[in-house]
């Protein structure tokens, strides 16, 4: 459970933000300091599961084949074969296009070496390399659990955004996957809280209000 001062924060993003036309995203803003982030293994990269869920559809494609493909054409949004990534490794259009609408990739492990060599280029640079899918993982449970996924990635820049919830969820929700978020940072940045400069919330249009 979120602390007090997050959903307060939460709370006041929610209240000042404008009436639009479209529902709004809820994002976080986060400023590092004291972290050298020429060197990249100081560098923020990682997919954290938000208790509340993200609020927002993600879209999950699946590389697969027979039985697991099967199964994942019940939750996925589109489930690709060897046969289509041989296609888009002769097609990079496609391949950047598909790269660019896709928010996670979910793939069989006898399928990655392939996707390195087709889709590598595309892929790697913009950080959406495929999850590997061991035989024994459930694909269902898999995607599901993908769909409820933010990604972490500060790059070299000292200031990154994350999407936290959307705007008719609960200030208490969107506090909870705040407050997941920094635990996760805390426990991962070399030393903690401190390598942590500020921290805000606003949905898309909306003010900033400073979490911590």
């Amino acid at each position: 459970m979120a602390d007090q001062e997050i959903e307060n924060a939460v709370s006041r993003a929610l209240e000042d933000a404008p009436e639009r036309n479209f529902r709004e995203t809820v994002d976080l803003a986060i400023n590092l300091r004291d972290l050298d982030l020429n060197n990249p293994s100081n560098r923020v990269d990682e997919s954290v599961v938000l208790p509340s869920g993200t609020g927002q559809e993600t879209t999950i494609v699946v590389f697969a084949e027979g039985e697991t493909a099967l199964r994942a054409e019940e939750v996925a949004d589109d489930v690709l074969d060897q046969n289509d990534l041989e296609e888009l490794g002769g097609d990079d259009d496609a391949a950047k296009d598909l790269a660019d609408d896709t928010d996670f990739f979910i793939a069989e492990t006898d399928l990655m070496q392939d996707i390195g060599r087709y889709l590598g280029t595309v892929l790697g640079p913009r950080g959406k390399m495929p999850e590997p899918l061991d035989p024994d993982d459930d694909v269902v449970e898999v995607v599901n659990r993908m769909k409820n996924t933010v990604q972490l990635r500060s790059g070299e820049r000292r200031t990154f955004h994350t999407r936290v919830g959307a705007e008719d969820m609960s200030a208490e929700d969107i506090g909870d996957n705040i407050d997941v978020i920094l635990r996760r940072l805390h426990a991962d940045l070399e030393k903690g809280p401190l390598n942590i400069d500020s921290v805000f919330v606003k949905t898309t249009m909306g003010p900033a209000m400073e979490v911590a």
